[in-house]
């Protein structure tokens, strides 16, 4: 795993620790409208230690961006273009499977977004972007599961909850909502025999842990299938690793009694020392994205057509380059959008230029639209909660921020 540049505190610390833990109750969320035929699903991707938006999705046409972000800036020539998107975005040559969603009209971008957090601590930053707080610090739940918690009941019953994916659990999906945990294989899965003993001991001395191993090993099964290397080299933090978990994940969403609701973290994206453009080790984590992406694709299959995909990170970096070919902590970056359910095909942005004038802090990209405005427009418009309940318990405080308007099919 690739260090963050600030070490978690005490109480941070044991938070995350905390994760991890697997839960199997039973809960009826309004995920089928027998009247439009309609079973979706909703994807989180936290991006962790802050994703430089300008070296993954360019304003190229923007007459400060090359000066400004230098050798990291992305150009539409050259021996690694661009991807273009409408004439003044262009996308990192590292996601041509997002690049391809874009042109089919099921991918969208989100530039100059953030949440209303600004004083660029990875750990304030990420449990403001997972809360759905103002501030930090203020709660231990997260909205994506305080929008599980009060989904309309409806005629659907899932056997299985919310789907958080890797060691830990997120705080995005952690709250009172049910949730089952799955992480990919980093060691050899066990065998039937061992795995029949350890059933029979905890059978004997531990029913209810029972019961949880035998609902983990049922998920294991359905996920692990898909698996196309059962001991993932690696973490999540690495390309292999994001779409390994990607691949089972996929599988658990398109299970007819599956979760339809999921939450993963991928580390690493703390860019500070050699960070590259179009090419480098921001261009490595950003095919691993575009691979996951294209493994949910590929593995929900034609649940496709329900899925919202949303990628985001705790805020952006500068524009200037540092001295070690790395970009510091900044504001404003990139939201990523994909699914069959996003009217997509286009970049979403209240563009505020790159001028020194128009910077914010004379540093980052000025944020103009807030991130808690994508998120209530999916769990709006895609999962059909009510606006009240968006300002007031998944968002607390937040009446003043607004749905995107248009965002879903």
């Amino acid at each position: 795993m690739v260090q963050l540049c600030e070490p978690p505190n005490a109480a941070r610390r044991a938070l995350l620790q905390a994760g991890g833990a697997m839960f199997a109750w039973a809960y009826m969320p309004r995920f089928a409208l027998a009247a439009e035929a309609r079973d979706p699903r909703l994807v989180v991707i936290i991006l962790r230690g802050a994703l430089d938006g300008l070296s993954a999705v360019a304003p190229v046409a923007d007459p400060d961006y090359a000066a400004l972000h230098g050798q990291l800036a992305l150009s539409l020539s050259g021996d690694h273009p661009a991807l273009p998107l409408d004439g003044f975005f262009a996308l990192n040559p590292a996601m041509p499977i997002f690049a391809g969603l874009f042109a089919q009209r099921q991918a969208a971008i989100v530039h100059a977004v953030a949440t209303p957090y600004r004083d660029r601590s990875h750990f304030d930053g990420q449990d403001v972007l997972e809360s759905g707080q103002a501030g930090p610090g203020l709660v231990d739940s997260g909205w994506l599961n305080r929008a599980m918690a009060v989904l309309p009941k409806g005629d659907r019953i899932s056997k299985i909850d919310g789907l958080a994916v890797g060691a830990t659990t997120p705080l995005v999906i952690r709250g009172p909502a049910p949730i089952v945990g799955w992480a990919p294989q980093i060691i050899p899965v066990a065998n039937e025999d061992l795995a029949s003993r350890v059933l029979a001991l905890y059978q004997a001395r531990d029913p209810r842990l029972a019961d949880s191993l035998v609902h983990g090993l049922s998920l294991d099964r359905i996920a692990g299938n898909a698996m196309t290397d059962k001991t993932m080299r690696g973490g999540m933090d690495t390309p292999q690793g994001m779409r390994q978990a990607a691949i089972g994940a996929a599988r658990l969403l398109a299970a007819e009694d599956g979760p339809r609701v999921a939450a993963l973290a991928f580390d690493g994206w703390d860019t500070h020392v050699n960070e590259g453009g179009a090419t480098g080790r921001l261009a490595q984590l950003l095919g691993g994205l575009d691979g996951a992406i294209g493994a949910f694709r590929d593995g929900i299959g034609a649940s496709w057509r329900d899925t919202a995909i949303v990628v985001a990170t705790e805020f952006g970096r500068t524009v200037h380059i540092n001295g070690t070919t790395g970009t510091d902590h900044g504001t404003g970056t990139v939201a990523f959008l994909a699914g069959g359910a996003i009217k997509g095909g286009r970049v979403l942005a209240d563009w505020p230029g790159l001028a020194t004038a128009r910077l914010y802090q004379s540093r980052d990209v000025m944020p103009t639209t807030d991130l808690r405005s994508v998120f209530k427009a999916l769990l709006q418009d895609h999962l059909g909660l009510p606006q009240k309940i968006l300002d007031t318990t998944v968002f607390p405080g937040s009446i003043g921020v607004r749905p995107i308007q248009g965002l879903v099919v």
